[in-house]
């Protein structure tokens, strides 16, 4: 038994209700303690790590830890799991012990692009220290999760084929109907939110397409507008040219893809010029005479057709118009004029 560490001078200090007797042998059991302790510092040092580990308790004593000696009953134990084990057929029990499945390509394949995914990781970025495949925990956990599900494989199909033996079915008929936890009613409600959620899902699809449409309806159209507007500057450029004699031809104008060339290709005359106008020999005579259209200077003066021209041209039909009236009728003289106002004949006014 060890006895606690006191200083002197608490051995020291006078005690109320103590004798004398009593102090002079506590003074002398202190002198051999402390001889004691000042020769032993070990002591001192499992008094301070037992009362740092709470094994002090009210007195002078340390408690020591008693060792616990291993108990290895084989019969107890034996007899413990025979009262927790459950003596019940395997169809209640439904337990087994069986082998993994056989690795199928595609779990192969998945661990290998796992491995491959894992190696890419540590060699793209230095910041992770490089972890061998046997050490690595993903790549441990990854595989664990593989037996799990290569064991979980086989008592599948060992329990399917134990079941079959039974007579015990594994699959649904298909004219089974389970018991709804939920009433009509609710059901029906269910049913006409999901209705309503599809109907405005269509609806706004529909709206979405008809937006679609209309823009590309006017794309299009702006597109052939602004054709047809090129197409028209073209070919009022090409007429000036053709005026001020840059160009030799119309054949611009005939062109398939021009303004005019979608009237050609369909057969169809351009609006304005579906029938040939009539010119009247009146028109006839003086587009002869006057010409139509360009230079009109210095084209009457003489030359050697002119000389040669036995006379005047006249229209046909004689001296009357094309209409067949006759020609103006002459003023009549003064004194005739003052004779025809006397008789009345006069303009009236």
């Amino acid at each position: 038994m060890l006895l606690a560490e006191q200083s002197a001078e608490e051995l020291q200090a006078p005690k109320n209700g103590v004798s004398d007797k009593f102090k002079a042998e506590f003074a002398d059991n202190s002198e051999d303690s402390d001889a004691s302790f000042t020769d032993s510092d070990d002591s001192d040092e499992e008094l301070r790590q037992a009362l740092l580990r709470n094994e002090l308790k009210p007195g002078l004593n340390v408690i020591l830890k008693k060792e616990r000696q291993p108990v290895n009953d084989t019969i107890k134990l034996k007899a413990a799991l025979e009262l927790c084990t459950l003596k019940a057929p395997w169809l209640e029990r439904m337990d087994l012990v069986n082998d993994l499945a056989p690795l199928t390509p595609e779990l192969a394949l998945q661990m290998e692009k796992h491995e491959q995914k894992r190696a890419n990781q540590f060699k793209g970025n230095r910041k992770i220290p490089y972890v061998a495949p046997e050490a690595d925990t993903v790549l441990n956990d990854f595989k664990r999760e593989i037996l799990f599900h290569r064991q979980a494989q086989a008592a599948t199909v060992e329990g399917i084929k134990r079941l079959h033996e039974l007579g015990v079915p594994t699959k649904r008929p298909d004219d089974y109907f389970a018991e709804m936890a939920k009433t009509d009613e609710h059901m029906q409600r269910i049913r006409k939110v999901l209705l309503d959620k599809q109907e405005g899902i269509a609806k706004s699809e529909r709206i979405r397409q008809l937006r679609e449409q209309r823009r590309i309806g006017k794309l299009i159209q702006r597109e052939a507008t602004e054709k047809r507007d090129e197409e028209r500057r073209k070919m009022l450029g090409d007429i000036k040219k053709f005026r001020k004699g840059k160009l030799s031809n119309l054949d611009f104008l005939d062109d398939d893809d021009g303004p005019r060339g979608e009237f050609r290709k369909s057969g169809k005359a351009p609006p304005g010029k579906g029938k040939k106008k009539t010119v009247s020999g009146k028109r006839k005579a003086r587009d002869a005479k006057f010409g139509f259209g360009g230079r009109k200077k210095g084209m009457k003066r003489n030359t050697k057709e002119s000389c040669i021209n036995d006379g005047p041209k006249r229209r046909p039909g004689g001296a009357k118009g094309p209409g067949g009236k006759g020609g103006a009728k002459n003023r009549p003289g003064k004194s005739r004029r003052a004779q025809m106002k006397a008789k009345g004949g006069g303009r009236k006014k």
